[in-house]
């Protein structure tokens, strides 16, 4: 009996859901590391793929894609400015727990149209899932202002984009985006989601890293800034006196 029972089940979740079981993911990246050099201006990933079935595409809603590259997290305080007797003083603020140094989301429609809001909750999709601020509510008054300023500032930086309808699909099947890497990056390990979706639903996913690295002089001023601070410090104070110097030099040499 409890054997016809879960024969029974698992035929009904194959009737119920057959996109689930015959779509997936196949995806690839351009590239997948990233050195920042002493001219580095930005760089720009291709991220393409295919849908992988076992039988001929489901009928029914759309097939769509979402391509999330999220940058390394990092703790942040936001403050909010108020004025007080004529001065702009620090008043309140949050903390954010982590919030991403760069968050880039491409679809192949409008987010809110192909994504439901579950699923954003599941996922950590949109911008504001990427954002964690727990507790926030009791720091401050008008707390999520905070958070949604955040927002609007990295936005307006460049350093958070949203590029709906960026996602180029061919047949529900072969799909391809570029996404733009700014040249303010911080080192580090920048995570790639792919996403397909149908009515709402994600029906798989793939994860892939990009590895930024500072290289040549980038990296050897890098280390010994860190490293070794008091040479650096002593080796900078060398090279600003011996261009003081030099400078000086030129405009005696030039009257």
């Amino acid at each position: 009996m409890i054997r016809a029972l879960i024969l029974l089940l698992a035929l009904t979740t194959a009737v119920a859901s057959p996109a689930l079981a015959n779509e997936a993911l196949v995806s690839g990246l351009s590239q997948n590391r990233v050195q920042i050099t002493a001219n580095f201006d930005g760089s720009e990933i291709l991220i393409y793929g295919a849908v992988k079935r076992d039988s001929p595409a489901p009928k029914g809603p759309p097939l769509e894609v979402i391509v999330t590259v999220e940058g390394p997290s990092t703790a942040l305080i936001i403050r909010r400015k108020e004025r007080v007797a004529g001065i702009w003083l620090n008043r309140s603020s949050v903390n954010v727990d982590a919030a991403p140094s760069f968050y880039a989301v491409a679809t192949t429609d409008k987010l809110d149209k192909i994504l439901s809001g579950t699923e954003d909750l599941r996922h950590h999709i949109t911008i504001p899932q990427v954002i964690r601020a727990v507790g926030i509510s009791d720091e401050a008054e008008n707390a999520p202002d905070f958070v949604a300023a955040l927002e609007r500032i990295r936005l307006d930086d460049s350093r958070y984009r949203i590029a709906e309808r960026s996602v180029q699909l061919a047949d529900e099947t072969l799909f391809r985006t570029d996404v733009a890497l700014p040249a303010n990056l911080t080192e580090g390990n920048y995570k790639v989601r792919l996403f397909i979706l149908r009515g709402g639903v994600v029906l798989d996913t793939q994860e892939r890293l990009i590895a930024v690295r500072k290289a040549g002089l980038e990296r050897f001023l890098y280390n010994l800034a860190h490293q070794q601070p008091l040479l650096y410090g002593v080796l900078s104070l060398v090279m600003a006196a011996v261009a003081g110097w030099g400078a000086s030099a030129a405009f005696r040499f030039v009257r």
